[in-house]
């Protein structure tokens, strides 16, 4: 996952003060590498609409970026500074019953959206996932939207954009606009973080119309660019990030 930006905002002291994707952190393939855990609570009898996990696994990124125990002498602080020097690595898993209990008595935090369910947990080396967790599934995140997602959005609200001619799971959709969510935070001011924090993280996550896409992924907003582990090819534009305070500022 990479981020790609046309467009010069050094001026601004707080922009992607902690992206890794800064010039001190060309290496952070070589360091060791860490997941950030999200799991999906899907019941059988009751699994929630496909864009509402979408939106509440974004949110729950950015939820844990900013837990006072993400940052400073934080619990989690130490975990998400060795995730953030590498590679961005996310995971979706799937839980039920007895398994999404377990999961809520592991440390982190359970965000709720429409009637989605999503806990995220600090980052994990590669082969150190908690055993509750190493054992859920990551297939089977395969949800639909029941009914028909409105096309329109608010001028205001930030809009992930997915990439149109990509065929992904809800689980690797998920993982994707969770990416989308935090390429944005890296590049607002701390007024603009403030604000985004203050609303609830407020976001909507849309398939881009295909006449729009190239438009989109080519504009100078932070675009996902997928690592390629699993379904697309390596390189792949993912989700284009469009947060109105980015839009402003090209």
């Amino acid at each position: 996952m990479s981020s790609q930006h046309t467009n010069d905002i050094s001026g601004l002291p707080s922009v992607g003060a902690d992206s890794p994707f800064r010039q001190e952190h060309v290496l952070r393939d070589e360091a060791p590498q860490f997941v950030l855990p999200l799991v999906v609570r899907i019941e059988k009898a009751e699994p929630p609409a496909r864009t509402d996990a979408l939106e509440t696994a974004a949110r729950a990124v950015l939820v844990l970026l900013t837990d006072e125990r993400a940052h400073g002498e934080g619990a989690w602080a130490q975990a998400v500074r060795d995730w953030q020097d590498a590679r961005i690595r996310k995971v979706v898993r799937r839980a039920r019953g007895a398994e999404w209990r377990k999961a809520e008595t592991l440390p982190g935090v359970t965000v709720h959206g429409d009637a989605a369910r999503v806990r995220v947990f600090p980052p994990v080396p590669l082969d150190g996932w908690p055993k509750e967790l190493a054992k859920l599934q990551v297939s089977g995140t395969d949800l639909d939207d029941p009914e028909p997602v409105a096309a329109v959005v608010e001028p205001e609200l930030p809009v992930l954009w997915l990439n149109p001619g990509l065929d992904m799971s809800a689980g690797k959709a998920m993982a994707q606009a969770g990416h989308a969510a935090q390429l944005a935070w890296w590049e607002l001011t701390e007024a603009e973080r403030a604000a985004w924090r203050d609303s609830g993280f407020r976001l909507a996550v849309r398939t881009a119309p295909r006449e729009r896409w190239a438009e989109l992924s080519g504009s100078g907003l932070p675009v996902v660019r997928d690592a390629g582990f699993t379904e697309i090819a390596p390189g792949s534009a993912t989700v284009v990030a469009d947060h109105p305070a980015l839009r402003s500022r090209l």
